[in-house]
């Protein structure tokens, strides 16, 4: 008589949902509503609304960081130091949570960044922030200068640049709009139309020049007529100006009074009176020029080589960027009618265009697409593997369907605990597929045993429950484990943690899900398909008619029903109608033979979706995906076979066998330590021996990154020129550079641009270059990164093309390669690249893309991956440090010589007029009055703005330019005394030239200085920084470097977020695994077996460790199938121990133990209802428990381990990152299946120990109750 299951709340869960069905179906259905309509893939539904989670490629994982922003137009970087950014930081210092203060000042304005604990809240900060600016005593800083903080947004927030230019009415460029007019446009129309974007926090110009009223002084005629300059100041000012008068009454109608008096046109100026002589007035046009010129400006833009306007859309922090970027997009086609517009001379219609040159849109997509097609491809892979290894139609369909409502209740879990979808997050649910599965797959397995067991008349409801309970507690032991395995990830900070936390959440919400659907979908479910009854005949002529007429209509009706599913429902629906009717011989064989049909149906749609060999080959690609699907399942049908000879085998080798095992685990540790710390022990004879060296040459251990690089399909060329380069000068490199580039074949477009763009975001010098350069893929896709092909003709070996020369689509066709054959990987672009940017005058530049070096310079301040920071007291003590600094790097093996550059801090040439104070005090001439002749004589100063409606415009007095262009100009400006007399600049005052700072930077009001430089291919970031201290101590030791006092440098980087998460996870890692040892006590009670279970980490750890050592091996899988290198198929080289990886290898100790859960759970209730009592009786009772859970066990490893092989070869925008994840899982799930074997073996070693040496406990309580 069956043993009744406990009542506990787990069973009165499933007992709930077995009899009240109408919920559970309910339950569905709100469940796969809610999940469609938050899901963060651009799905198209009419009738249901969406409110998507956020997307964007990758999280920022920049700073918690906000930015004062101070222009003070005209003053060199010291005055700015001095006055501006020191007495800032210094008040900004004693904000609370503050961790550093990051400042810059440069020419004419300071930018400080504050950067918070992450704990802090971002509006919080910036409240703080300006209460702290509000408080400031009078006199902190200088009259003019006003610090704003920045807009609420990252530098990571830059997700849409666009340029201005004139296109005719076919959508070619057709010119015939000057800088200053697109410049207009893009700074009155086209930004603040986009700046009232919903989610934009900031729309900041670049490029062209700014229009200007600029009123060349003559001196002369000041002179001539007596006019001191601050009276031209006064009448300009004047002249500009419009007046209210209240209002009157005239026939009881009210009118508003205003006295016009702003500034329209150049006449205006001309006309405005300065003062008269001799009752003649004395207008502005007898005393200087008057014309409409460009303002001064710090930045430029590049566009192949001819100079460009454009603008840079930043969205606010929070919010979705994907969704952020349509409405932008949407904006700029409602505006776009509106633009200017003109008719050249040859009469073509010209109108202004908003053209985009860099979208994030299109990476987000592929990204997507990546994921999504990687999950759709493991869902396929576990239909074939539970079909084939149950052999049961029904049951594969229901453990198929726990995989889309599991993914549904994650992307639920996002929108409600506010979990932004990213490459990162939605790998967390790609990594899971198999664990997802497992539940299903254990569940549906033990039913069918308890279906085929029962007897004809029993309760099939009450069959199906005590199924479910059986396993229903390893099952949720099973997900604990791997959801407690992951909170080492939750505790993570700062970088790594805004990068995995959200990892960590997709897949404990997926894992949550799956247990969810587990037990409350699949029982009720599994009652109805599987293990029940039809009642009544008409009940089962309905429900398989219906199937077919599914099957029948499916096809035509939707676009996305595939015909061969139609064919299988029309199948599956004709056998369960006339199955009655055959002998159960026959419909054993068709059974069979129909779940091999749909396996192989399932296999054929996997490889025309998957295409790991190429889109164009269609009979390779579903032979290698027979072959490894196929094989691998074959070997496990045979483990299934013969498991039981096996066991029994081991059983009497048992030693032989733990010590094969043992040695295993051993080389895991060794690969990942290095063979020269595993064996330090070892005697120095041994460690001379040519054995030991060859070993410690073949496992030195593997290296150590931060975070492999995420491919942009750009890069970000960053190269800078010297500090004494006019803008002139920077923009010719800049536009050489342009063209230079955009010549490449594979470069789809680069624009360049120098300086900053006007924002706060951007403190970057005219001497920086940055250049956006998106090359093309390897071959032509669509949006969402898939390969298309193309008609191509064999006979003429060429591709076809129609009457405009393009390409003509065709499904049987071959991909067009947009790659010239020499350049195989986006590295030999990166080549090309450099190799056509370097012009005499330039920096080397590090290997950046967009996203990775915002995020660099956000967390270290520093445009290179890794560098080195030197403080100092002076900066010319820093500038001379670090260049030495600079030249000891060049020696260091793993860094590329070219890339290291340490800063020219004091390059920039200055010309110091130092005013004679005893001589201005013989004319009675105050220093302010000689400074205001400097300031407006040379600079310039505006002096108003005009009101042009919309428009605003500055009007800028200054002397002539051949009066101020040379030094010799300069000395000659006259200062008028009191008494009306004109003396040159040269009796009053010395002008010096002398060298001094283009940038000062600073942390903590500590001067600093940044030598950057970048790895050589095959070296790891932390590897490379070690050496590089080590060099430089060594170097200090021995003379060579001479540190000066109040001197010191530090390492900074991306590496520093590998080092602490190591830190970290070094700590939590243990408690971990300790809190998945108490999980697994509290389920089997006794500490042996629960040991036994915990062995399968040890085996799942050096598993994927061997894997991680074998991808680097160059011979290992290093041959070609259908002439496809399998070592390129599944992308292997060197893979560096990355926070990713360590991630992978977290995802794979919750599942390890799944199968000593599985085969442990059944060896206690064997043992506990057989109690053997000889030798024999418990080997014999270790192989029937063994045996019992073979299968499941099998295949969860199955389902897990064949779901990453999609995963392993993807190539898709978001494989960088998803790839490292997936290697530990597959290499640890491989040898985790020898669990299968160990945990018997233990169990049995254990159980036989105790029959020898403890004969008191075997009798008369089973050996299994107590500890």
């Amino acid at each position: 008589m069956p043993i009744n299951p406990p009542n506990n709340p787990i069973n009165r869960v499933i007992r709930f949902c077995l009899e009240n069905k109408l919920v559970v179906v309910l339950f569905m259905g709100l469940l796969v509503l809610w999940g469609i309509m938050v899901a963060p893939f651009d799905w198209k539904t009419e009738h249901l609304p969406r409110d998507p989670v956020p997307v964007d490629a990758i999280p920022d994982i920049g700073e918690n960081q906000q930015i004062v922003f101070t222009s003070w137009m005209g003053r060199s970087p010291q005055d700015i130091e001095d006055q501006i950014t020191y007495p800032l930081t210094t008040a900004l210092l004693g904000l609370p949570a503050v961790k550093t203060v990051r400042s810059y000042s440069m020419f004419g304005f300071s930018s400080i960044y504050i950067i918070f604990k992450e704990e802090a809240e971002f509006y919080w900060s910036r409240s703080r922030i300006l209460e702290k600016l509000n408080s400031l005593p009078s006199g902190t800083l200088p009259s003019g200068a006003v610090p704003q903080l920045g807009p609420d947004a990252t530098a990571l927030g830059q997700v849409f640049w666009y340029t201005l230019e004139g296109m005719n009415p076919a959508g070619e460029p057709s010119g015939g709009w000057d800088l200053e007019e697109l410049r207009s446009t893009q700074d009155w129309y086209v930004r603040y139309a986009l700046q009232g974007v919903d989610g934009v926090a900031e729309v900041a110009s670049i490029g062209g020049f700014v229009k200007e009223y600029q009123i060349d002084v003559d001196p002369d005629a000041l002179r001539t007529f007596g006019i001191p300059l601050h009276e031209v100041f006064n009448a300009v000012r004047g002249s500009n100006i419009d007046v209210g008068a209240r209002t009157i009454e005239i026939n009881a109608v009210e009118y508003v009074i205003r006295g016009l008096g702003f500034i329209e046109n150049l006449d205006d100026l001309r006309k405005t009176v300065i003062t008269s002589r001799d009752n003649v007035p004395i207008t502005l046009e007898q005393i200087a020029t008057i014309q409409f010129g460009p303002a001064l400006r710090r930045g430029a833009l590049d566009k192949a080589g001819a100079e460009a306007v454009g603008g840079v859309v930043v969205t606010r922090y929070g919010e979705n960027p994907l969704a952020v970027i349509q409405r932008v997009k949407a904006k700029i086609a409602e505006i776009s009618p509106g633009l200017p517009k003109k008719t050249l001379a040859d009469g073509t219609v010209s109108q202004v265009q908003i053209v985009p040159f860099y979208d994030r849109t299109q990476l987000i997509n592929e990204t997507l697409g990546t994921l999504e097609d990687a999950v759709r491809q493991q869902i396929l892979v576990t239909i074939i593997v539970v079909v084939l290894m149950l052999l049961h139609l029904r049951s594969a369909a229901l453990i198929s369907g726990v995989l889309p409502l599991a993914v549904l209740f994650a992307f639920i879990g996002m929108k409600v605990f506010g979990v932004d979808a990213n490459v990162v997050a939605l790998s967390g649910i790609a990594i899971a597929i198999g664990t997802i599965v497992d539940m299903g797959v254990v569940l549906i397995e033990n039913i069918l045993k308890h279906r085929d067991e029962a007897a004809p008349d029993d309760d099939r409801l009450e069959v199906v429950y005590r199924a479910c309970t059986e396993v229903a507690g390893a099952v949720v032991t099973a997900v604990l484990t791997t959801v407690i395995s992951f909170l080492p990830v939750f505790t993570m900070e700062a970088a790594e943690g805004k990068l995995f936390r959200p990892l960590a959440y997709t897949k404990t919400f997926a894992l949550v899900g799956s247990i969810v659907v587990a037990l409350t979908v699949i029982p009720p479910l599994a009652h109805w398909f599987i293990a029940g009854k039809f009642r009544a005949q008409w009940s089962k002529i309905g429900l398989w008619s219906g199937a077919a007429v599914l099957g029948l209509v499916g096809p035509f009706a939707l676009d996305w029903f595939p015909g061969w599913l139609g064919l299988v429902l029309i199948g599956t629906a004709a056998f369960h109608l006339l199955g009655d009717r055959l002998a159960p011989k026959l419909r054993r064989g068709i059974l069979f033979s129909f779940s091999f049909i749909v396996a192989l149906m399932v296999t054929f749609w996997l490889a025309a979706d998957w295409k790991p060999l190429g889109p164009e080959q269609h009979v390779h690609n579903i032979v290698f995906v027979l072959l490894a699907v196929g094989g691998l399942l074959g070997l496990i049908w045979i483990f299934i076979h013969f498991y039981g000879a096996i066991l029994a085998l081991l059983l009497r080798i048992k030693l032989l066998f733990l010590t094969a095992c043992s040695l295993i685990v051993l080389f895991g540790f060794t690969v990942w330590l290095g063979a020269d710390k595993v064996f330090s022990w070892a005697p120095e004879f041994v460690q001379k021996s040519r054995a030991y060296v060859a070993l410690t040459h073949a496992v030195p251990g593997l290296g150590k990154e931060f975070m492999p690089a995420l491919d942009e399909v750009s890069y970000l060329l960053m190269p800078t020129t010297m500090p004494h380069a006019s803008i002139g000068e920077v923009m010719d490199v800049l536009r050489k550079q342009g063209m230079a580039i955009n010549a490449i074949p594979e470069v789809e477009l680069a624009v360049g641009k120098l300086g900053r763009v006007e924002s706060p975001l951007d403190p970057a010098p005219i001497s920086m270059i940055e250049t956006i350069i998106t090359y093309k893929s390897e071959f032509i896709t669509d949006e969402a990164g898939h390969i298309l092909t193309f008609a191509f003709d064999e006979s003429a070996d060429a591709f076809e093309r129609d009457t405009a020369g393009e390409l003509i689509p065709d499904e049987d066709g071959k991909p067009f390669r947009q790659w010239r054959d020499e350049i195989r990987r986006p590295d030999d672009i990166w080549d090309e690249i450099v190799a056509a940017a370097a012009i005499p005058g330039t920096t080397s530049a590090p290997k950046l893309q967009p996203i990775a070096a915002r995020i660099v310079m956000l967390q270290s301040g520093m445009r290179a991956p890794m560098g080195l920071k030197v403080y100092g007291p002076d900066l010319e003590t820093i500038e001379t440090v670090a260049l030495e600094i600079e030249g000891l790097l060049k020696e260091v093996p793993a860094i590329k010589a070219e890339a290291v550059l340490a800063d020219r801090i004091v390059g920039k040439p200055y010309l110091e007029i130092d005013i004679d104070r005893e001589a201005i005090a013989r004319y009675g001439i105050k220093i302010a009055m000689v400074q205001d002749v400097i300031e407006v004589a040379i600079g310039g100063k505006q002096i108003t703005t005009t009101v042009e409606g919309r428009e605003r415009y500055g009007v800028r007095v200054r002397y002539q330019r051949e009066l101020r262009d040379s030094i010799e100009s300069i000395d000659s400006i006259l200062v008028a005394s009191p008494d009306g007399a004109q003396i040159p600049l040269r009796e009053l005052a010395t002008i010096n030239y002398l060298r001094g700072p283009q940038v000062i930077k600073s942390e903590d009001t500590f001067l600093v200085g940044y030598v950057i430089f970048d790895q050589r291919d095959g070296y790891a970031e932390v590897e490379v920084v070690e050496q590089a201290k080590a060099l430089l101590q060594d170097r200090i030791d021995d003379g060579q470097l001479n540190i000066p006092a109040g001197v010191s440098y530090k390492f900074t980087g991306s590496y520093e977020n590998q080092v602490r998460a190591e830190k970290r996870l070094s700590i939590v890692l243990p408690i971990a695994l300790f809190a998945i040892w108490l999980i697994l006590y509290f389920q089997f009670k006794r500490t042996a077996t629960t040991l036994l279970v915990f062995s399968g980490i040890l085996f799942a750890w050096s598993g994927g460790f061997i894997l991680l050592w074998l991808y680097a091996q160059p011979w290992f899988l290093d041959f070609s199938f259908f002439g496809h290198n399998l070592r390129d198929l599944f992308q292997m080289g060197t893979i560096n121990l990355s926070v990713a990886v360590w991630v992978g290898f977290l995802a794979l100790f919750g599942i390890a133990t799944d199968n000593g859960v599985i085969v442990c759970t059944y060896l206690q209730q064997v043992f506990r209802d057989k109690n053997p009592q000889t030798l024999a009786e418990i080997r014999a009772a270790t192989i029937e428990a063994g045996t019992r859970r073979a299968r499941p066990a099998m295949m969860t490893s199955a389902t897990t381990i064949l779901a990453l092989l999609p995963v392993l070869t993807s190539v898709g925008r978001g494989s960088d990152i998803m790839v490292p994840m997936a290697i530990p899982s597959f290499g640890g799930m491989l040898l985790a299946i020898l669990t299968i074997f160990v945990v018997p073996v233990l169990y049995c070693t254990i159980e036989e120990f105790r029959l020898r040496f403890l004969p008191a406990t075997v009798s008369p309580t089973p050996t299994h109750q107590r500890d």
